[in-house]
């Protein structure tokens, strides 16, 4: 088939690479702009790009593409039988979803209609859901609104966002690899979305990293593990900040006010949070690499009875 593909982050490099090497014709790739990163604020290319530019991709970089008509003109010279969305990060007007044979598909990490938006890999595990998985969805005007072509589902598990992410990049690559030659064929009968059971995943502001030690030890577990590795669940020890990177829930009962440390051993620092124990068994201090607990007590002490912003 012949392929334009639209995608920014990491998450969608695997889909890219898989549509490679599965030998179809990727026209271009469209991209976010790149952006200037970190302290030295040079200016890096998006993943997307690296492997587009890799490979001798075409590549358009909008700042906005409902008003770059020089990227429709682009499309519509090339004439792709589909274009393939993944994580983009821009809203795609009309005009370019209905320009292709086969439309616009999205590759989305939720089974939909469970967790539109922006950040479904996250609340997924903040939400404590058994499984989740991909969508792959005919685009539409909507959020993530779209009919459904197929799903493939994983465990959540204790995985952190990053093990989670990595997983279903390659599940989608896998199902979509399987997905294009059926889309070809018409054999795939879309399924409406049910709206009744739809729920949303929002952005993720570096505020939301905050722990509140009022809520239960299974809810701050969760939260660890859906903001790492950003931006990360943290609270303020001493004069600065302490990130928590992972921890386990004691069975344990605790009357201390919630945010205290009770103990402090070499399996962990147990903290009071809910009337019940999290142990946290590693951590990060401001400008220190992370460290699990045992090391970090090596050359350092964290008093009991500490109370934790």
């Amino acid at each position: 088939m012949k392929i334009a593909f639209m995608g920014t982050p990491d998450f969608a490099v695997p889909v890219l690479k898989g549509i490679i090497e599965a030998g179809h014709e990727v026209g271009c790739v469209i991209t976010q702009p790149d952006k200037a990163k970190n302290r030295g604020k040079k200016v890096q290319f998006t993943p997307v790009k690296e492997l587009a530019v890799a490979n001798g991709i075409e590549v358009l970089q909008p700042e906005k593409i409902k008003n770059s008509q020089e990227t429709v003109g682009f499309l519509r010279n090339y004439e792709p039988d589909i274009i393939v969305v993944v994580a983009y990060g821009q809203i795609i007007q009309k005009e370019v979803l209905e320009l292709p044979k086969f439309g616009c598909i999205n590759v989305h990490a939720s089974l939909l209609p469970k967790l539109r938006g922006a950040s479904p890999i996250q609340h997924a595990i903040l939400q404590g859901e058994e499984r989740t998985g991909v969508t792959i969805m005919q685009m539409g005007a909507g959020l993530d609104t779209g009919d459904m072509l197929c799903k493939a589902e994983t465990m959540v598990g204790m995985k952190n966002c990053q093990q989670l992410h990595d997983e279903l990049a390659q599940l989608g690559a896998d199902l979509l690899i399987e997905t294009l030659p059926k889309i070809e064929a018409g054999t795939i009968t879309p399924e409406r979305q049910d709206d009744a059971f739809s729920t949303y995943a929002g952005m993720i502001a570096k505020q939301d990293g905050k722990i509140d030690f009022e809520k239960t030890p299974v809810e701050i577990e969760r939260q660890i593990r859906a903001f790492d590795p950003w931006p990360g669940a943290y609270c303020q020890y001493g004069g600065g900040q302490m990130k928590i990177w992972r921890a386990e829930c004691l069975n344990q009962h605790s009357d201390a006010e919630n945010g205290t440390i009770v103990d402090v051993s070499d399996e962990g620092i147990d903290i009071c949070c809910g009337g019940s124990i999290l142990r946290a068994t590693e951590i990060q201090l401001p400008g220190k690499k992370r460290v699990d607990i045992r090391s970090y007590l090596r050359g350092n002490k964290i008093e009991k009875n500490t109370l934790l912003g």
